[in-house]
Parts: C-alpha cells; sequence; structure tokens
C-alpha cells in the first residue's frame, strides 16, 4: 500500500511525550467511510438501521468492520448475541442510523461514550453538505481524552513511536517486562501508519495495529480508526481543521414527527458521568425540547435507558417499538468473506468480497 521516499523527517519531544519519527510515504486511501448528506428539513439523524443474516463464517466483528462500526455498536445492538459464532441464518441488527452530535456541524467531532467520529467536509454553495463518520477506539480508564475545542495541528505519514516512560511504566506493572520502547514505522506500530495530531498534549487520532479493538476502550488518551479509515480520512483533513471532543451518552433526535433517543454508556471519566443517566436523558430532552415536538412516552424513555443499545429508537407515543422495527426490515445475506487474521495490523486491508 505505500513506498517510502528517501526524505525523512524527525520530530523530538521532551521525555513523558508522544515522539514521532516520520518517513514520508505515498498512499492510496481505499475510500472506505459511511458517508451520509446532512439533513436540510430540521432532522438531525442520517443512516439507516438494517438487518443482515450471518453465515457460518464470519462474527460479529467482521460484520461490523464491513459495515464502519465498532465492538461496542455491534454487541450492544445484538445484546446476548455471541461475538464469535452469532450462527448461519441469525439475524445480525447493524445499527448504522446515527443521531448527529450537537451543532455547530464543523470539522472533526468527536463523542466519546458514542465512540463515535463524524467529518463534516467544507463544501461549497452549490454542493450538497455532508458527513462522514467512523467508530473509534476510546481511552481505557485513568487516560482521559481531553474535552474542549482544538485543531488538527499536523499531520504524520508512517510514524515510528518511542514510548513515554509512564507508558512503559504501565506495561512493566501488567507484567510486560520486554515491553518495547521504540516502534519502528510500519504495520506493527500502535500509532497506525497514518496520524493526525491535535492541539491537546500527547492526543492523535490514529490507525492502530490492533484493529479488532476500534469500540473498546483501549488507548492512552489518543483516538483510534480502523486502519481503512484513517486513510480514508488522512489526506481529505487539512491542517487547522477544527475539532471538537464532546462527552455526550445521550443523543435526542427528531425525524418526521418522531421524537429519538439514543443512550450510551457513560464512560466514567468525566464530571457528572457518575450522575442519573435518566436524569441526563431528563436534561437533555428539555434542553432540546421544540414546540412541534409530539407527546413524549416516558415509560419507553426509562427502557431506552436502561438498555443503553446506542441504536436511535423513538420515543414518542404511538411510535412502533425497536423490536417492531426491526421485524420490519427484510434481512440481507451477508456472505463476504471474514478479514483473517492478515487484516489484524495496521495496514488497510483489502475491501472484503
Amino acid at each position: 500500500m505505500h513506498s517510502p521516499s528517501p526524505t525523512t523527517a524527525i520530530v523530538r519531544s521532551v521525555p513523558g511525550l508522544h515522539v514521532l519519527v516520520l518517513l514520508l510515504a505515498w498512499w492510496v486511501a481505499p475510500g472506505w467511510g459511511a458517508t451520509f448528506s446532512l439533513p436540510t428539513d430540521g432532522s438531525n439523524l442520517v443512516g439507516r438501521l438494517q438487518v443482515v443474516t450471518a453465515d457460518a463464517h464470519n462474527t460479529l466483528l467482521d460484520i461490523a468492520r464491513h459495515y464502519d462500526l465498532g465492538y461496542d455498536e455491534i454487541t450492544r445492538a445484538n445484546p446476548g448475541m455471541s461475538v464469535w459464532l452469532p450462527g448461519e441464518g441469525t439475524p445480525v441488527v447493524v445499527p448504522t442510523e446515527f443521531i448527529l452530535p450537537p451543532q455547530p456541524w464543523v470539522g472533526i467531532v468527536v463523542n466519546i461514550p458514542q465512540r463515535r467520529l463524524y467529518y463534516f467536509p467544507r463544501h461549497k454553495a452549490n454542493e450538497a453538505a455532508t458527513v462522514v463518520t467512523f467508530p473509534i477506539g476510546i481511552a481505557r480508564p485513568g487516560w482521559p481524552t481531553p474535552l474542549g475545542s482544538t485543531r488538527i495541528i499536523a499531520k504524520y505519514k508512517d510514524p515510528a513511536w518511542i514510548v513515554p516512560k509512564d507508558i512503559q511504566a504501565e506495561h512493566r506493572r501488567q507484567g510486560e517486562a520486554n515491553f518495547p520502547d521504540y516502534f519502528p514505522p510500519g504495520p506493527n506500530n500502535p500509532m497506525g501508519m497514518l496520524a493526525l495530531e491535535t492541539g491537546f498534549s500527547q492526543i492523535f487520532i490514529h490507525g492502530t495495529n490492533r484493529p479488532w479493538g476500534v469500540g473498546m476502550e483501549v488507548s492512552h488518551g489518543c483516538v483510534h480508526l480502523y486502519p481503512e479509515n484513517a486513510a480514508y480520512l488522512f489526506p481529505k483533513v487539512p491542517a487547522g481543521t477544527p475539532v471538537r471532543i464532546i462527552n455526550q451518552p445521550v443523543l435526542v433526535g427528531y425525524r418526521k414527527h418522531q421524537l429519538y433517543l439514543s443512550v450510551s454508556t457513560p464512560v466514567g471519566e468525566y464530571p457528572g458521568d457518575q450522575d442519573s443517566l435518566l436524569m441526563r436523558t431528563i436534561d437533555a430532552i428539555s434542553q432540546s425540547r421544540s414546540q412541534d415536538w409530539p407527546t413524549i412516552d416516558w415509560d419507553r424513555v426509562r427502557q431506552v435507558v436502561d438498555a443503553k443499545r446506542i441504536v436511535p429508537i423513538p420515543v414518542n407515543i404511538g411510535a412502533p417499538s425497536l423490536d417492531r422495527i426491526i421485524a420490519s426490515i427484510k434481512p440481507e445475506h451477508y456472505g463476504y468473506e471474514p478479514y483473517g487474521i492478515e487484516a489484524n495490523d495496521a495496514s488497510p486491508p483489502d475491501a472484503p468480497h
């Protein structure tokens, strides 16, 4: 997928910070990414819920990656289903319907508990506005990603990584006495093969050499992308692009006179995350409420909060239940080949066929 040029660039920093050694490379993006036109009718939902029938070979993770979903999304949309053997003919809910983050819809918006990144490309006046969205791996406990607004300040191809001392110490405490203090550029680098540096110290949006961790709590504060999503996003995002990182476990949506809720599990690292999720939901509904909203079914609101299925679910009186919505969708057979072991590093894999 790439061939290094003779040109090299070295970025140094003080101990404890990420250090990148850069080999400039030619890169071909595979063109993956869930792209949607932005609503123009006052709605804030994009995409649609899908259902596929599993075959005997693919895992839920294979299906998730094909549809640009992460571990948390696919498992919460299919509670109780085996991740490794969903079973031939089993209907699998594919949650490719999203309530967009609060406006402004500009640049990159990362919603930590939703485990999703949204990119709103600049567009010309005569073009339709779009959004591209990707699943992300988020920070593990004890390494929270900063919240707030910043920008992309640099872009790196084929970074090497000198491991910060605090991360080395963590791995040694966990019994990894021989954990490397340096990772050269390449598909086994935890920084991936493409990285966007934000204005927050040590915080990058980058690919990963462990793509099956996308959708989990896996990083030391950085935002992890599937390698193919990093390859898609990297050439499209210029330095200076605004970045907003938010903590919104409850999203309120509206479309075609239906009111929706999407509820994620709070990550537990930010002020307010220990508050009642139901109270946070009531506050979110109150702050978003419009005069033309339908009457809310508060019993269903409580059920949606308790379930935390991430899927946008209508909560107004008379709206169909999620089970009814799923039952109304004609399943499509999922017949793609599994990704395989060769897709378990930082190189963008071939599209499944």
